[in-house]
């Protein structure tokens, strides 16, 4: 059953109140970062239609199928018979988008992180901005994935801020803090020293 636009390519489960599916489903959003789960269905429909299409073709000549087989290695995916194209399930799909890339790259800690750089125009594939979290990575341009170079300086001087060493006298006391304490006790020893005479002190007379 479709839902939504006519060659919408998102297809609604058949039992929607299933609890092992929605467990499942929640644990791949929050793995990967989704923002809803229409993601994982889309990535379950494409999937589909991979499978039908390498059951067509189980029948097939041998070129026939390595046509086929070689897209799907363009795409990303590691295939070297029909049987493994069988075998490919909605991660397989998930692990392609440019979010899980940048996030297997090691650009950023969490798959939250991830989405926002994308969506703020931050990562380009090949030279080219790409803002859209979902967008599939081909197996050639896994090296051509890059963070906006002004993002890199910022990101940079956050983390000298974050490394800046504390420095410390022989004491082991903060050199700030330790200066602070000296300029106080001068103020202090200055007004001790200050004569008698300059300060005066009126009488209140009741």
């Amino acid at each position: 059953m479709m839902f939504g636009k006519k060659n919408s390519q998102i297809k609604r489960p058949k039992k929607l109140f299933d609890k092992t599916r929605i467990d499942e489903e929640n644990d791949l959003r929050d793995k990967y970062g989704l923002k809803n789960k229409k993601e994982i269905w889309k990535a379950e429909f494409e999937i589909s239609i991979f499978r039908r299409r390498a059951k067509s073709l189980i029948t097939a000549g041998l070129e026939e199928q390595k046509i086929f087989l070689d897209k799907l290695n363009k795409i990303g995916f590691s295939v070297d018979k029909i049987a493994d194209v069988l075998a490919l399930n909605k991660e397989d799909w998930l692990k392609r988008r440019l979010q899980t890339m940048i996030l297997k790259n090691k650009v950023v800690n969490t798959p939250k992180e991830a989405r926002q750089l994308i969506v703020h125009k931050h990562i380009k594939v090949n030279e080219n901005v790409v803002n859209i979290p979902s967008y599939m990575v081909k197996k050639d341009e896994e090296d051509k994935i890059t963070v906006d170079k002004v993002m890199k300086t910022v990101e940079m001087k956050d983390l000298e801020k974050k490394e800046k060493p504390v420095e410390k006298d022989s004491e082991g006391v903060k050199v700030e803090n330790k200066a602070e304490e000296i300029s106080e006790k001068a103020v202090v020893e200055e007004i001790k020293e200050a004569p008698k005479e300059e300060v005066k002190v009126e009488e209140v007379k009741e």
